[in-house]
């Protein structure tokens, strides 16, 4: 009887795990992935988990309706599985969300989660005074990531250039640690390939163009967006190091069926250059739903 080696024992073992993970398209040992992994923001220095906790479901009213109590049970729960990455707008829920929001987070070390936030509308109030109002309202001493809100003329950059130089020098003072810009419409989108300003990108996709980009102002919320031109502009941004977020991945809740759900999930995620996402939820069910369907769809 031929007496086998360990070294031999070993190199059979690991020929086998090869071959067994060849089947399924990758090695035995790869690494899963998973919603809640931490991912870099291209190379904005920000790190998020891959799945955000949204709070602007339909303007917000959605997480504001749960109440403070609701919105904070419904928020613990979304850390206590994984997801550190939050955000808001100060518009949301009638101006009210990142006061809850701060509230419900309100105990947790900060440096645990991730906070993100958007700027826009008119004010009287400097930038500067905005700013930390946002981090007052938030309950922290710094954002993490704040975006100028819904960009769509071409122009925005020329039109927003003070709040820019603002975001800038907060950056600068460590009050802020990445900026950038959401954007609603082609127009605003098209410029923002080439534009070096933009730590982040915000940009609404899914596999349907539900509540997408189009090339019309005003917007007509019903039209279907272009996805290959989104889809395009992001690939541009992902290759010259802007994070690139999606939202809208649900068509804001308009995929009912689970497997358009699915389908959407799956499209994002296999893009390759959609570097994490924000999805709103209103319940703890539909929290475990986003986790369980993105490990699913990463791990295929």
């Amino acid at each position: 009887m031929t007496r086998t080696s360990r070294r031999d024992f070993l190199k059979s073992s690991l020929a086998a795990a090869v071959l067994s993970g060849a089947g399924a398209g990758k090695p035995a040992w790869a690494a899963k992935k998973s919603a809640t992994d931490f991912v870099p923001l291209g190379k904005s220095g920000v790190q998020v988990t891959r799945l955000a906790f949204g709070t602007g479901t339909f303007g917000g009213r959605i997480q504001h309706d749960l109440g403070q109590e609701g919105l904070t049970r419904l928020v613990r729960h979304a850390y206590d599985s994984g997801i550190r990455f939050f955000e808001t707008a100060e518009g949301y829920g009638g101006g009210m969300m990142p006061q809850m929001l701060g509230t419900a987070l309100k105990g947790l070390p900060r440096d645990s989660y991730r906070l993100m936030t958007k700027y826009g509308g008119r004010s009287t109030e400097s930038p500067q005074a905005r700013i930390d109002r946002f981090r007052k309202d938030l309950n922290s001493e710094y954002i993490d990531i704040l975006l100028i809100h819904g960009v769509r003329s071409p122009q925005w950059v020329e039109q927003n250039r003070p709040v820019q130089d603002a975001f800038s020098e907060a950056k600068q003072k460590k009050i802020i640690l990445a900026h950038g810009a959401s954007v609603h419409g082609l127009q605003g989108l098209a410029t923002f390939p080439g534009n070096q300003w933009l730590d982040v990108a915000l940009l609404r996709v899914n596999h349907a163009g539900v509540r997408m980009d189009t090339a019309v102002l005003p917007e007509d919320t019903n039209a279907i967006g272009d996805v290959d031109q989104v889809v395009a502009h992001a690939r541009k941004l992902h290759a010259q190091g802007t994070g690139v977020l999606g939202m809208k991945l649900i068509g804001e809740g308009r995929f009912k069926k689970p497997e358009e759900r699915e389908a959407a999930m799956k499209f994002v995620m296999n893009l390759g250059v959609v570097d994490a996402v924000t999805v709103g939820h209103a319940s703890t069910a539909e929290v475990d739903e986003s986790i369980e369907r993105i490990n699913r769809v990463l791990n295929a």
